[in-house]
């Protein structure tokens, strides 16, 4: 188990440090710490933070193979829809979204901590085609004879989601594609504050799972 051990996790790691810059965006927006003058600037401003999140999320396990993402990303680029773009992540990595870990303390000798999987509060993979395209509303004007944009239902959505956005990500599990193993990151250290990723190779993954 390796902290860091590469430049493609470090890659990664990279990326979630740039979601967390980015949630912290979106609580300043929708805790009332600041607005972009008044509420429908203000809450666009935030969905289109969580649209970005999303999308790192998504391209995150692609870091270690830039053809891979760079080919996917050039797809996507031309209509940015969700089911689509999960479609052609699963071709290419059937493990490439986080699975989200609770940590507790262990009775394997030798062992800290053990692990399970997290379940029900967090952002599933129907759950991201769903935000990524109610974010998407957010990005252009409302057809004056539509029923336009339920700003108040958006108010109250959007710390919803974040939330789920945060629990799956906290402590999680990543494959990176072609690339043995899995990572463990955790998005906060109290060491530094900052993202850290632990590699376990295939023999360690039985005991890690325990």
């Amino acid at each position: 188990m390796i902290t860091n051990p590469s430049l493609d996790i470090a890659k990664y790691c990279g990326l979630m440090e740039e979601i967390k810059l980015r949630i912290s965006v979106i609580d300043f927006f929708i805790g009332g710490k600041g607005h972009a003058l008044y509420v429908p600037p203000t809450l666009e401003s935030a969905c289109l933070q969580l649209r970005k999140i999303l999308e790192l999320v998504a391209f995150g396990s692609l870091v270690a193979n830039k053809d891979a993402y760079t080919a996917v990303y050039a797809k996507a680029s031309k209509k940015w829809d969700a089911s689509n773009l999960l479609k052609e992540l699963e071709q290419i990595n059937t493990d490439f979204y986080p699975v989200p870990i609770i940590e507790m303390p262990s009775d394997i000798p030798g062992t800290v901590t053990k692990h399970k999987k997290r379940e029900g509060d967090f952002l599933t993979k129907s759950d991201f085609a769903e935000v990524y395209g109610r974010c998407g509303v957010m990005a252009h004007a409302a057809n004056p004879f539509g029923k336009g944009i339920d700003y108040a239902r958006y108010q109250q959505e959007l710390p919803f989601w974040r939330n789920k956005v945060v629990n799956l990500l906290s402590i999680h599990e990543i494959r990176l594609v072609n690339t043995p193993g899995l990572y463990l990151i955790h998005m906060l250290e109290n060491q530094d504050n900052k993202v850290h990723g632990y590699k376990f190779e295939p023999p360690a993954i039985a005991l890690h799972k325990g």
